[in-house]
């Protein structure tokens, strides 16, 4: 997300960016937020200066995960947020299976996070089947994530995932009491295994708190799109926020001044524009799907 606005990038204002109610949890979220996991590609304190940024700017979603640079995307976090807490809206992910692994990643992210809450916690990356066996078998994750929201330790829980849509659709098959969804969206994901057409309808209908990522396809997309058509195409999506991983101030007073004159396309422009956008699609430009091109892959369906 390299800066588009040069010099001028300093004179974006603070405030002033769209909020949307996030599904069921009825807290209202800047439509953009900052997310934690590119920064190992920074330093500690440049990745507290984009967060603290941000928090300037008015965002107040900031996304993370246990595993982002082993804690220390959280320790970042923890560093900065915590006289803003009662402002902003923290979440974090776990990305292991059973009860009692996740019950003492949980304590572990709270304390990198230095809160005793989070709002939003997150089962991270489902991809496979297995794992969803996993999660709802005995002694399975999601044990952990409902007595944590009971005790207190976080107000919401969810799952992400960008591998394979049928398999959000299992862990939506299987659980009604999610709160929130976090998938990948942008202009390309409709021509290959796509979470627009297959996962974020079943969302909608179950009025979930629906975050997405992956709008510029990790800056792939940028080789032939504007961020701000990237990011306007995603944010047109009934989605309510879309996480952001700036690495410098300037990027992230980029997103912040597409987002405070956001306007949703057109459905014409819309198409249009996954029309240009299939030329790239699959799974080279989507590296992080499963790859149904290669010899004996597909798809994960499900029967029923």
């Amino acid at each position: 997300m390299a800066g588009l606005a040069g010099p001028a990038s300093a004179a974006v204002k603070a405030g002033d960016i769209p909020k949307r109610t996030f599904g069921k949890t009825g807290e209202k979220i800047t439509i953009v937020g900052q997310a934690g996991g590119r920064f190992p590609m920074i330093t500690f304190d440049e990745a507290k200066a984009v967060t603290l940024r941000a928090y300037e700017l008015g965002i107040n979603y900031f996304d993370c995960a246990a595993l982002y640079w082993n804690g220390r995307s959280e320790e970042v976090y923890g560093a900065v947020l915590p006289p803003f807490r009662k402002k902003v809206f923290v979440t974090t992910k776990c990305a292991l299976r059973t009860r009692k692994e996740a019950e003492a990643q949980l304590d572990a992210s709270l304390k990198r996070l230095k809160t005793d809450y989070v709002d939003l916690w997150q089962m991270h990356q489902v991809g496979e089947i297995a794992e969803v066996e996993k999660i709802f078998g005995p002694g399975g994750a999601v044990e952990a994530f409902e007595a944590a929201k009971k005790a207190g330790k976080c107000r919401f829980i969810g799952f992400t995932g960008h591998h394979d849509p049928y398999v959000h659709l299992e862990m939506l098959k299987r659980y009604d009491k999610y709160d929130t969804i976090l998938m990948p969206l942008n202009m390309a994901d409709p021509g290959y295994l796509s979470f627009e057409k297959l996962v974020l309808p079943v969302a909608v209908e179950r009025g979930l708190g629906i975050q997405g990522m992956k709008s510029t396809a990790n800056s792939k997309l940028l080789q032939n799109f504007s961020i701000g058509d990237c990011l306007r195409y995603t944010l047109s999506l009934p989605v309510h926020c879309v996480a952001m991983g700036a690495l410098t101030p300037g990027q992230i007073e980029d997103d912040v001044r597409i987002a405070q004159s956001f306007q949703p396309f057109e459905s014409a422009r819309m198409e249009e524009l996954r029309k240009q956008a299939a030329r790239m699609a699959g799974p080279r430009l989507e590296d992080w799907k499963r790859n149904t091109e290669q010899a004996g892959v597909r798809a994960t369906h499900t029967d029923g």
